[in-house]
């Protein structure tokens, strides 16, 4: 015997269903799980070939090491993934990444079978007999653990506000989405690596100041949609209602998540927050301080530029830049995102010079996304996008479009907006005039790396930010191929007296879900002859882009989705 292998135990008898039985009582954990071509033997239907995959993938948990890898080698077309050749309609096949989803793990490679690679191997069995079968077109599937589905847990923010804390409950639809530092200093994550990447490229031509980013939080006085990073109609503010109390850590209940809100919420933005102290103070003859009763999450940056250019360090002719978080409700799309990174420019500047510096800015901006958006990589195809200015109506604004090369629609990366005065500042800077810009990060990461689903930047899977961990701009390989989806309808009628709000419909299900929900279509509107009461059909489409959702996981969520829409919105589910 050859010293330089590796002793192996071989055990006979193994029920593949059952590795727990056979392995878990000595501790065993696997790296590497194989199974070659499975089958129930003789005839067996897909049905029962299914249930058999099922049963092994929840079996292998038992054994399988954290970062172990399940390879399953399935005959031409047996997976019913896009990857086989010819393909197999989907209730024909033994659908392999749904059966692989009812144990935790998600397909993260696939590639051809080869025999070749494994000396002695043959192919043996065909209908239970000592017959070889056709291994051609054979695909070999590698299966990984997936994040655990867990349920979603309650977050209570705490604001410090002098001697009292303002808490509040983090809205559902944004729970996992705060707090996560994607721009701090020693992140890795793609938003930060292309935040500096624009900013050094517009330091080149100009001197830059950049400024800390105030809180989230917006008195709703102080909220003005005109500033929302969108003008879209089908989208709203978070409205948040803080309570004032004297409160430790102890005394919230152990399935409540709390944050302080280091980066958005640590401290109010004292200009807002002071007015509207002071003027509840006026109205109520009461010397103490009161909490505002209701605030916004900021929809977008700009509703801090007043602010900006009335501070008494403002300095003409310098680009100012803040970078944060943003948030809104929004319809359910893949290019629609219910919070992202915004980082905005302000560039004040002599009215004599006014369109030279404004061209200047203009074309230095367009040269820096498209610099971003057009890298050659080493070894690879040009990444190129077609970049647009469009000015607007009024002469002044400009939205800036984007239209992928290899997928997705059009899409609005940026903002410049000419200039937004109150009389106050005008009194300030007689003789400036000013510009803002506004740029979508999340959206021109997923543009550079070639994205398509803007849910993978929020993940907690180690695999996300273990692609860029280099620094590269290098196309974003996923780790979980062809994740299985899923139709579910539901059916309701509308209280005629308070209306219908789509908005809201799409962020029930997007915090119901978890953002595991994909799309939703109207399907039918129907409104009854006599009683002229109001039916809405919708079809939601589950399907995940980091997790494992089984069949019965998406069930269960749209159970509690019909649920939430008629405690939430006031509907009757048919």
């Amino acid at each position: 015997m050859n010293k330089h292998l590796l002793s192996a135990e071989v055990r006979f008898g193994v029920d593949c269903t059952q590795l727990a039985d056979a392995f878990a009582m000595d501790g065993w954990k696997f790296d590497r799980i194989y199974f070659n071509f499975p089958h129930c033997g003789r005839k067996a239907g897909v049905a029962k070939n299914r249930e058999l995959l099922a049963r092994f993938f929840q079996s292998c948990t038992d054994v399988l090491a954290e970062r172990g890898e399940v390879h399953v080698a399935l005959c031409r077309g047996q997976g019913g993934t896009p990857a086989d050749c010819p393909k197999r309609e989907w209730h024909n096949s033994w659908q392999v990444v749904a059966m692989a989803a009812r144990g935790g793990l998600i397909l993260s490679n696939v590639h051809p079978f080869n025999s070749e690679a494994v000396p002695g191997y043959k192919c043996t069995g065909y209908r239970s007999q000592n017959k070889s079968f056709h291994v051609e077109g054979a695909l070999n599937h590698v299966f990984t653990r997936s994040l655990p589905f867990k349920e979603s847990q309650p977050m209570i923010c705490r604001v410090r506000l002098d001697d009292h804390w303002l808490t509040f409950p983090v809205p559902e639809a944004l729970v996992g989405k705060i707090n996560r530092g994607f721009l701090e200093i020693n992140s890795s994550h793609p938003v930060r690596t292309i935040n500096e990447k624009l900013i050094a490229e517009l330091g080149k031509m100009f001197s830059l100041r950049r400024l800390k980013c105030p809180t989230s939080l917006l008195p709703e006085k102080s909220y003005c949609n005109h500033f929302a990073w969108s003008s879209d109609s089908l989208s709203a503010p978070f409205w948040i209602i803080p309570q004032k109390e004297k409160i430790l850590h102890s005394e919230f209940s152990a399935a409540e998540t709390t944050c302080d809100m280091e980066e958005l919420l640590v401290s109010f933005s004292r200009l807002h927050l002071q007015k509207h102290l002071e003027w509840k103070r006026e109205q109520e003859g009461q010397k103490r301080i009161e909490s505002p009763t209701k605030f916004s999450l900021r929809p977008s940056l700009l509703v801090h530029a007043q602010d900006i250019i009335q501070r008494h360090d403002f300095l003409p002719g310098s680009l100012h830049i803040l970078s944060g978080p943003v948030f809104r409700k929004c319809l359910i799309s893949p290019f629609m995102l219910p919070t992202f990174h915004e980082t905005l420019f302000v560039y004040g500047f002599d009215k004599k010079t006014s369109d030279s510096c404004l061209h200047l800015f203009l074309e230095n901006l367009k040269c820096s996304l498209h610099d971003l958006l057009t890298q050659r990589l080493p070894d690879g195809p040009e990444l190129s996008s077609s970049l647009t200015f469009k000015l607007q109506e009024n002469k002044k604004d400009y939205v800036i479009y984007v239209k992928p090369r290899n997928f997705g629609p059009v899409e609005i990366v940026g903002l410049v907006i000419g200039s937004v005065i109150t009389s106050a500042t005008s009194q300030i800077y007689k003789d400036l005039d000013f510009v803002f810009a506004s740029v979508n990060l999340d959206l021109l990461v997923m543009l550079v790396w070639g994205i398509s689903d803007w849910r993978i930047l929020w993940t907690f899977d180690h695999r996300f930010l273990d692609h860029f961990a280099s620094g590269k701009v290098e196309p974003f390989k996923t780790f979980s191929l062809y994740p299985p989806s899923y139709v579910h309808d539901v059916s309701f009628w509308l209280d005629g007296e308070r209306g219908f709000d789509e908005v809201e419909f799409h962020t029930v299900a997007r915090a119901v879900s978890q953002d595991m929900i994909t799309s939703i279509q109207l399907l039918n509107r129907f409104q009854h002859p006599k009683t002229g009461q109001i039916s809405l059909c919708y079809r939601l489409t589950y399907q995940t882009c980091d997790r494992a959702l089984s069949h019965q996981q998406a069930i269960m969520i749209q159970n509690k989705f019909r649920t939430e829409i008629q405690q939430c919105l006031h509907v009757t589910v048919r």
